[in-house]
């Protein structure tokens, strides 16, 4: 009897031996929260662009920051708060107009509508307040607007775009997705 109980007792600590390094992995590798954009996880360990990349919502974005040479800047330290705007748009603004902004010679005109949806720092939606005026990279101002739980901005034109998913967080700052390309003067 005492064999058996020795015998099961081997066993039994051969089992948790064996079974604590993947407990051990799985507690250090336990998964990040992550928000869904464009059907994609955004991972906050991942910066701006990696996460970008992945969004099916945001593939005119990611090819207007390739056109206007930006992905090495929104993949830098920073911190960045940036105001996505969707496919949907992108798809608002005249014909032919993305076509226009992506061609070498519009190279200039492309950044600053681009760097004109970016903020230094990392501004999440909480620190937004009503009537705050945000200055982008680009150098003009934003207001924001926030009424009933909603973030709008204006641009510089009087255009308003809305927050429709906010604080997605990101390894170099964050990222809200709007739904109107926000236009500098």
């Amino acid at each position: 009897m005492s064999k058996r109980i020795a015998l099961l007792s081997a066993a039994a600590i051969a089992a948790i031996a064996f079974a604590a390094p993947s407990f051990a992995q799985d507690k250090m590798s336990a998964p990040e929260k992550t928000v869904q954009v464009g059907g994609a996880p955004m991972y906050p360990s991942k910066n701006i662009v990696e996460n970008a990349v992945n969004s099916k919502d945001h593939t005119t974005l990611v090819a207007a920051v390739k056109a206007a040479g930006l992905v090495d800047t929104l993949q830098s330290k920073g911190p960045f708060t940036v105001f996505a705007p969707t496919n949907a748009a992108f798809g608002k603004l005249p014909a032919g107009t993305v076509d226009t902004l992506v061609k070498p010679e519009s190279k200039a005109t492309l950044t600053k509508i681009l760097t004109y949806h970016v903020v230094a720092g990392k501004l999440n939606a909480a620190d937004l307040k009503d009537g705050q005026k945000l200055k982008t990279v680009q150098g003009e101002e934003l207001t924001v607007n926030v009424a009933g739980g909603k973030v709008t901005l204006t641009d510089a034109k009087g255009g308003k775009s809305t927050v429709t998913i906010a604080d997605v967080n990101q390894s170099n700052g964050v990222i809200h997705v709007v739904d109107t390309v926000l236009m500098p003067s």
